[in-house]
């Protein structure tokens, strides 16, 4: 049974790749692998805080307007909303 698995393993075509395979440039491949491997990895961690600091910045300044409530400019604006709405109903209904 051994012998039959020997005879179906192409032993000849593994030891001609295998000399065909330069040292320097596996060396140089896996060192590349490491650095891009790095690089991916820190620009998702920096992805990450960036985006844990923008939250809580956000977090920081729904706060505050929860605090203060909205400013005079968004209190003026949602009033120029509601007009636009009434006017545009008077309007439909032909007035």
């Amino acid at each position: 049974m051994t012998t039959e698995l020997l005879d179906r393993v192409p032993v000849d075509r593994i030891t001609e790749q295998a000399r065909q395979v330069k040292p320097g440039r596996t060396v140089l491949t896996l060192i590349a692998g490491v650095l891009f491997g790095l690089g991916w990895v820190t620009a998702k961690v920096f992805a990450a805080i960036w985006f844990a600091f923008t939250w809580c910045w956000a977090a920081v300044g729904v706060g505050w307007q929860a605090a203060h409530g909205p400013s005079r400019s968004q209190q003026i604006a949602v009033l120029m909303g509601q007009i636009e709405d009434l006017s545009a109903q008077v309007h439909r209904l032909g007035g």
